[in-house]
């Protein structure tokens, strides 16, 4: 008895520790595309190595078969968890998109915009939703599950809500999971926390990234300078509440992404900040 009743005050207090467990802080090495173009691939590498990062999302394999980039990687001690493909080869180049992702070794695939005129409409949204739920089967097969990175232009009004709204009542929740990006959300005015507990389960990943303080915030472009990009911790985000947020709600893996020309000076900065907030 006495046995069965420390199982079950174990099994309530797993999760406690479950949940102040360190984080990892991975990197998007988007962040690092100047330098993979100008020093290459190896040189490149070699600093995220150095920055301590175990864990990297991709966009783009940088002139190398899916192989060879792979290859580099592990040389490395480097792990990719995900990568971004353009919306146009989840149209019309999805077999080779599940080759990549498998050869890749990849647990998600994903993409970070949605190609459209103007701004973002209804027959776009919807037009996304059947690519999205088309390529998440063929992907899950391969067992990678597929997601969407927001980007801001999705919160264009539409019904009682937003094109995002839409987006994630039409996708099949089993094919299509979701990438936050917290200064895509902050710059078109909206509410991380809000968002991660109304659409709980449903965000998988996050992208770090800070906004400098002063820039305006409301826009729904989905562009900014990429020089508003800053340290985490110096800018607008309130990152104890969205890490909070984020842990209750299950994101698994997080991305520091910084687009800013001193990306490489700001990530060690950056991974600073986070390991001081519970990460690794």
């Amino acid at each position: 008895m006495k046995f069965t009743s420390l199982l079950l005050a174990l099994a309530f207090v797993a999760p406690a520790f479950a949940a102040d467990s360190p984080n990892t802080a991975g990197l998007q090495l988007y962040s690092l595309r100047s330098q993979f173009k100008l020093r290459g691939v190896p040189w490149t590498l070699d600093q995220v190595k150095q920055f301590g990062v175990k864990e990297v999302e991709l966009a783009g394999t940088y002139d190398l078969t899916a192989e060879q980039f792979k290859a580099e990687l592990e040389q490395r001690g480097l792990k990719a968890i995900s990568s971004h493909f353009p919306y146009a080869r989840y149209k019309n180049d999805l077999d080779n998109v599940v080759k990549e992702a498998k050869t890749l070794g990849l647990k998600y695939a994903g993409c970070a915009w949605i190609d459209h005129k103007d701004k973002f409409d209804e027959a776009e949204c919807r037009d996304a939703i059947a690519v999205f739920n088309k390529a998440g089967e063929a992907l899950a097969k391969e067992g990678i599950t597929m997601f969407y990175h927001a980007h801001g232009f999705e919160f264009e009004p539409y019904g009682d809500g937003t094109l995002l709204d839409l987006f994630l009542r039409e996708t099949k929740p089993e094919f299509v999971s979701m990438q936050m990006d917290i200064l895509w959300i902050i710059f078109p005015g909206q509410d991380p926390v809000k968002l991660l507990n109304q659409y709980s389960g449903r965000w998988k990943l996050m992208h770090l990234k800070d906004l400098k303080k002063g820039v305006a915030t409301g826009f729904l472009t989905g562009k900014t300078d990429v020089e508003n990009d800053v340290t985490l911790g110096t800018g607008q985000m309130d990152w104890a509440s969205i890490f909070a947020a984020a842990r209750k709600n299950g994101i698994q893996h997080y991305f520091i992404e910084d687009e800013s020309s001193t990306s490489l000076e700001q990530i060690p900065q950056s991974l600073k900040y986070l390991r001081a907030n519970g990460f690794e």
